[in-house]
């Protein structure tokens, strides 16, 4: 029998729940379904001078003017062309909306906290502090990221500043 109520490095691990899953190249990612408002096919972007390349411009979504960062670039990963299935989600980053440029959408997954583990310390082509974890869902692993930390606190305000301008 297991002793976990008296260990409290056994509380519940708060990361299971549901992920909308995405993919980025050859590899499938996932947000927290909680940050995700909608999901638009690509529309026009205006680009915004001076800011980092990964920064594609910003959005008028039914009237509120809002930055699109595309994933692959702030990833490093090389540029693509857009396909019909290439799409912006609209997620909420602490409060204020931001446009994800990905790949294609893939589906909802409910996942439970017993099939995410840490992500690994090396080989990671994502920065370890933006992934939640590592999840395995049908036959395969998903990529959780923190939306929170994809973008730091100081590019958050930089990118803010700049769509306000």
């Amino acid at each position: 029998m297991s002793n976990d109520r008296n260990n409290p490095s056994a509380a519940p691990d708060a990361r299971g729940g549901k992920y909308l899953t995405f993919v980025l190249a050859t590899e499938e990612y996932g947000f927290e379904i909680l940050k995700v408002r909608e999901i638009i096919g690509l529309m026009d972007i205006t680009r915004v001078p001076s800011m980092p390349a990964y920064v594609v411009g910003v959005i008028n979504l039914r009237g509120k003017v809002i930055p699109v960062v595309d994933l692959r670039l702030k990833f490093g990963m090389d540029s693509t062309d857009h396909t019909p299935e290439t799409c912006i989600i609209v997620v909420a980053v602490q409060g204020q909306l931001m446009g994800v440029v990905v790949d294609k959408v893939s589906e909802v997954l409910d996942i439970r906290a017993a099939d995410i583990e840490d992500a690994p310390g090396v080989g990671a082509a994502v920065e370890i502090r933006f992934i939640l974890g590592m999840a395995k869902a049908k036959g395969s692993v998903k990529i959780l990221l923190d939306v929170d930390r994809v973008l730091s606190e100081t590019e958050q305000a930089e990118l803010l500043a700049g769509t306000l301008a």
